[in-house]
């Protein structure tokens, strides 16, 4: 699933109206509704602080708010900003300073969602995956085609212990891991010893991988 790991923070000006965009990482509606609370509070003399957020593995939950300005014509646009990028497990509060000129109703759908993609481009997201942990071990004549074949498939490895053998330690996603422990028998010509560790949801983050 498609997520944020750390928020962020973008502003646009739209005929000198400010609108300020928070992203945050949120699991459940309490938090989401906690975090909201805590942008009107930081930013309690703003004209509105509309908000969206979206939870659940396939988007099962979503809330938005327009916060005083005219229906359909805020959190809606927001939110729908999230849905089409696939987002969930994330909040987002869109705070407006008014500037003294009414940008009618097409006006505010566009400030508001290019608002929170201007967040969005301010926060780091992830792709957060079912995984499992393989430890991969083999002698030294085997250990190139394996690296051949993990630099082929883009397979995260994640550690590396050279003794009188070659251990390897790689993070599959769940539903390629039959497949690739074949495909590792064979590139070794089944010289290698392969251990599965528990399942977890990872990610990768610029080149470092997280697991939750």
């Amino acid at each position: 699933m498609k997520t944020v790991y750390s928020g962020g923070e973008g502003e646009i000006i739209e005929k000198k109206s400010r609108f300020i965009a928070t992203v945050r990482p949120v699991s459940t509606e309490e938090e989401a509704a906690a975090f909201i609370a805590e942008m009107k509070k930081k930013y309690w003399d703003a004209r509105h602080n509309c908000s969206a957020f979206v939870l659940g593995e396939r988007q099962e939950v979503s809330r938005c708010s327009d916060d005083g300005e005219p229906a359909q014509t805020a959190g809606r646009p927001m939110l729908d900003v999230l849905l089409r990028e696939g987002l969930t497990n994330i909040a987002v509060v869109v705070t407006r300073y008014f500037g003294g000129v009414l940008l009618g109703t097409g006006g505010l759908v566009r400030a508001y969602q290019k608002a929170v993609q201007e967040g969005l481009a301010h926060s780091t997201l992830m792709e957060k995956k079912r995984g499992r942990s393989l430890s991969v071990g083999t002698d030294y004549a085997g250990l190139g085609k394996l690296q051949y074949l993990i630099a082929q498939k883009g397979l995260a490895l994640t550690d590396t212990c050279y003794t009188d053998q070659v251990e390897l330690k790689l993070m599959i996603p769940a539903e390629l891991l039959e497949e690739t422990e074949r495909e590792i028998v064979e590139a070794a010509n089944g010289n290698v010893r392969i251990s599965r560790g528990e399942e977890v949801y990872y990610a990768m983050i610029g080149k470092n991988l997280e697991i939750f």
